[in-house]
């Protein structure tokens, strides 16, 4: 079958997309609010167990450091799960390019390749598919059975490791600055619906969404999950 010469946006788009994988972003939009939330839901658990009536300032500093320490924690453990998910997904890819090189008919490569993009192969023909099965075969052909760590995994991980650390912060310094404890819950709070909705309005852009309106939603949300969470003792 003989490569196709016209201008495909589809298929320019696809190989656009194949071309960038593994480059460019080193955490994707989605993700990265995606840690802000978790990292906020964590601080969250602590300052929304403080009682006003109840607690003294050893409380809040115990509150504090429980906190600060979980969100370390956990921020380590996203870090190191970043890493290996990417090593997965790029033996994943590895994998993928050598079925496609491999097919004994282009038909068959066709088939792979229509699987692994997904819905948008409906937007191709057999002659699209074609040019994205020889751009794959010209390219380098991968290793089989070696996948390695590379220095942007690493800053990657780094990373997750800071967006999980410093969501900490913004609900947690009323605590610090302000001595009213009652005072500092209503400042903490407002600053904790601020984030949710600023997080929720981030994936109202990125998912062609409205913004306004996926923010209120991430508000009551974000509110319900953490009142759950809370009652199950997390």
């Amino acid at each position: 079958m003989s490569p196709v010469t016209a201008y495909d946006p589809a298929v320019e788009t696809l190989i656009k997309d194949l071309q960038t994988q593994g480059k460019g972003r080193l955490i994707e939009p989605i993700d990265r609010i995606s840690e802000i939330l978790f990292g906020l839901f964590m601080v969250l658990t602590f300052t929304g167990t403080l009682g006003v009536a109840t607690a003294g300032r050893d409380d809040v500093r115990l509150m504090l450091a429980a906190a600060i320490g979980c969100n370390i924690a956990w921020g380590f453990v996203d870090g190191v799960m970043y890493v290996l998910r990417t090593l997965v997904s790029r033996a994943r890819e590895a994998t993928f390019a050598r079925a496609v090189r491999a097919a004994s008919q282009p038909e068959l490569a066709h088939r792979l390749i229509a699987s692994q993009v997904g819905p948008i192969a409906a937007g191709l023909d057999a002659p699209g598919l074609e040019r994205v099965r020889q751009w794959i075969v010209d390219q380098p052909p991968p290793l089989a059975g070696r996948v390695s760590m590379k220095w942007q995994d690493l800053r990657g991980a780094v990373g997750i490791f800071l967006l999980v650390f410093a969501s900490t912060f913004p609900p947690v310094l009323p605590f610090i600055f302000i001595a009213d404890l009652a005072l500092a819950m209503r400042v903490s709070a407002a600053i904790a619906i601020t984030m949710l909705f600023l997080c929720g309005y981030g994936w109202g852009r990125y998912g062609g969404l409205s913004p306004w309106r996926a923010g209120l939603v991430m508000v009551l949300l974000g509110v319900a999950v953490e009142a759950i969470v809370i009652a199950l003792g997390g």
